[in-house]
């Protein structure tokens, strides 16, 4: 597999990370080439991680077996359109979408009946402690195996059996980090209100938060069962669990949830 040489159309920040992992994971430098037109991103690519580097698109998908198409999705109909006009040969190899919201269907009128794969990351990717959805289209078993390991320094993977599962991955996964974002907002603003200052706030609420989840982690009990451990009725998190019930806080997750799927779908009917 490391044979392949990987070619990223785009050099932002999900390209960096996805790059970073494979170096991690010992995918040999030499066969990576990334193309953007920001020469300062792509020669701090080569300095980090010392791979090929081009401003042209057509130079990295002739060179490639596998194509990153890591653009924003705003610009993937002039990138398809360019490597079609200018590499045809290009429909042959096997592509990876890492951009939210452009279907096969969208992609299979941009560059026609290609074998590509949907992944739909989410920003602790950056971290390696991401969560990567996969969606195959007309992909053989080793190109799916390839892109497991494309993305294995990333985090973990999840093949999804429905393409429409990707926009159910968006809102578990992909936006999520936002929402826990919000929540350590809200609890870093009342730690200040009661006197810690901004930096032992925000300190002390990203520590336990990472406590709380490498707990879940490591352990088989559920979500729930964790909760209720540390949960004596009528003690101070008993009467913290129950206001955040009186407001209706699981409605509110679920609503906010099923907000983001149909905003994944409108956002898909546009690209």
């Amino acid at each position: 597999m490391i044979d392949n040489t990987v070619a990223f159309i785009g050099a932002g920040n999900m390209a960096q990370c996805i790059i970073g992992g494979m170096i991690k994971q010992g995918y040999p430098a030499e066969n990576i080439i990334a193309a953007n037109r920001n020469a300062e991103k792509l020669h701090n690519l080569k300095s980090q991680y010392n791979i090929a580097i081009t401003t042209d698109n057509i130079e990295a998908v002739t060179k490639a077996d596998v194509i990153v198409l890591a653009v924003k999705p705003q610009m993937m109909a002039e990138v398809c359109q360019q490597i079609i006009e200018q590499a045809p040969e290009s429909q042959e190899k096997l592509f990876i979408s890492v951009a939210a919201g452009i279907s096969i269907e969208r992609f299979e009128q941009l560059l026609g009946q290609v074998r590509i794969i949907r992944a739909m990351p989410n920003t602790p990717a950056l971290v390696g402690l991401g969560v990567t959805g996969l969606f195959p289209s007309r992909c053989s078993v080793y190109e799916q195996s390839f892109a497991e390991k494309l993305f294995a320094g990333t985090g973990k993977t999840v093949w999804l059996e429905k393409e429409q599962d990707i926009n159910a991955i968006i809102a578990v996964t992909g936006s999520a980090p936002a929402y826990f974002f919000y929540f350590m907002q809200a609890m870093q603003q009342v730690a200040q209100e009661l006197g810690f200052d901004e930096a032992e706030a925000k300190a002390m609420v990203a520590q336990t938060a990472l406590g709380a989840a490498t707990m879940a982690n490591n352990s088989e009990l559920s979500f729930e069962a964790l909760r209720a451990q540390v949960t004596s009725k009528g003690g101070t998190t008993h009467e913290a669990i129950e206001t955040f019930k009186h407001h209706k806080l699981e409605s509110m997750v679920k609503d906010a949830m099923y907000a983001a799927i149909r905003r994944a779908e409108e956002m898909a009917k546009t690209l």
